[in-house]
């Protein structure tokens, strides 16, 4: 008879589209070894899921956690506690730190760093750089990278690529999906006298990073793409005009969308919030926060990720423009889409394609993003009828601010299982680290 190191039992479990079964899964080794009635096995541990729904492990493919260089805000300890507290199982780290990750030491000290201190797993982007660009082919390859980072406005840090010409230097080196923050750089150039105004305020970042902004360089990005005949994934769109330009140009073409962009709009965010809304893109009005809804709808959006990207209290309290832009979010990420499932504007088919099938499957993703024999025990099991309000003393992230402060969220992550180790249980971090290198194809 087998024994298994741990079962799960009689959980609502996620086994594909339009597919839940109320049935026990083994686990054995961190693999799911086995799905189906497991009444007469034998294992070190059972865990009885009565009601509860198992869903494949969450991956959150845009955080940044800030180290190494701006651990005052954020570092990969504190941004994993997070992500499992979240139940995220897997993160993609960005390449903005300090120095920025674009050559194979700055990759590889983020690799020994995540080693030590992740307590989820962990892949790391690649910055793009205008003097690095001949060398992408083999960086994008080193084990547990999760491909190139595009930076084509200037947001947090110095990576920036705004010309055509490097763009396809870029694209035209390699052969993976390259991630992309596309706002035109030429256009904020000529757009900055809005912020230099003595009066300037956060009501303002939506018209000096306006529309045309993101429209023109996602244009001139999917033009550039087809001609190199490379894919891209153009992350945290923020406009109707974007989903539009991109459903019709969908072969080298996927996208993201963040929670934030799908809960807030503006001017409502910035007047409640003010620069603890600020991020780039940033939060636009109602018309586009609908037209961002459609584009999920029509899954023309292939994936949530939070953007998580933290500043202190202090920091965002500058007056504007001196605050930096970004907010939290990879401990949110689930509870808030989960909300929308209760609205019932996601299915539950929906929810897993955004935040598990889709980032595995575009990114190539060794033995992630379903639950099925052969592959990873990492699970994000939730009880979609719990509510639970959301708070800044909840917030685990060294910046320790939400901009959901005392909002409630119907839908919550209950336990956290990586590598087949249970890490989070009833908003406990219960586990060792347990993060691994995440393997691609």
């Amino acid at each position: 008879m087998e024994k298994y190191d741990l079962i799960l039992k009689g959980g609502n479990v996620y086994i594909g589209e339009n597919n839940i079964q109320k049935t026990d899964i083994g686990i054995k080794s961190g693999i799911i070894s086995s799905i189906g009635d497991l009444n007469s096995q034998k294992s070190v541990e059972t865990v009885s899921l009565h009601n509860l729904l198992v869903l494949p492990g969450c991956i959150d493919s845009q955080v940044h956690f800030r180290e190494p260089g701006l651990t005052h805000k954020e570092d990969i300890e504190s941004g994993t506690k997070g992500a499992i507290l979240g139940g995220i199982t897997s993160i993609f780290e960005m390449p903005n730190t300090n120095p920025n990750t674009i050559c194979k030491k700055t990759f590889e000290e983020k690799i020994n760093i995540a080693k030590q201190k992740a307590f989820c797993n962990y892949a790391f982007f690649i910055g793009a750089s205008k003097e690095n660009f001949y060398n992408l082919k083999s960086l994008e390859n080193l084990p547990g990278c999760s491909g190139v980072k595009i930076f084509m406005g200037s947001s947090t840090g110095s990576l920036l690529v705004e010309d055509d010409d490097s763009l396809r230097k870029i694209l035209s080196s390699g052969q993976r999906r390259v991630s992309v923050h596309s706002e035109d750089e030429f256009r904020l150039r000529e757009r900055k006298y809005i912020i230099q105004d003595v009066k300037a305020k956060v009501q303002d970042h939506p018209l000096w990073r306006d529309v045309e902004t993101a429209v023109k360089s996602t244009k001139r990005l999917i033009k550039i793409a087809s001609e190199c005949t490379r894919n891209i994934h153009i992350l945290h769109i923020s406009t109707k005009d974007e989903i539009e330009i991109i459903s019709k140009n969908r072969k080298y073409v996927s996208s993201e969308v963040t929670p934030q962009h799908l809960f807030f709009h503006s001017p409502d965010c910035y007047n409640k919030l003010g620069s603890f809304s600020q991020m780039n893109p940033p939060i636009r009005s109602l018309e586009h926060n609908v037209g961002l809804w459609e584009g999920v709808k029509n899954k023309v959006i292939d994936v949530v990720g939070s953007d998580h990207a933290p500043h202190t209290v202090d920091e965002k309290r500058r007056k504007y423009p001196e605050c930096p832009s970004g907010m939290t979010g990879v401990q949110t990420l689930v509870p808030v889409m989960l909300d929308f499932v209760n609205q019932q504007k996601l299915s539950i088919n929906d929810f897993v394609r955004l935040t598990s099938y889709n980032p595995a499957r575009l990114f190539g993703v060794k033995n992630k993003g379903m639950i099925k024999q052969g592959f990873d025990a990492d699970f994000t099991i939730v009880d979609l009828n719990r509510t639970q309000m959301i708070e800044n003393k909840f917030i685990i992230c060294k910046s320790s601010w939400t901009p959901y402060d005392g909002l409630s969220f119907k839908g919550w992550p209950i336990m956290t299982i990586v590598n087949g180790k249970i890490v989070m249980r009833e908003n406990q971090i219960v586990g060792e680290r347990q993060g691994r290198k995440i393997l691609f194809n």
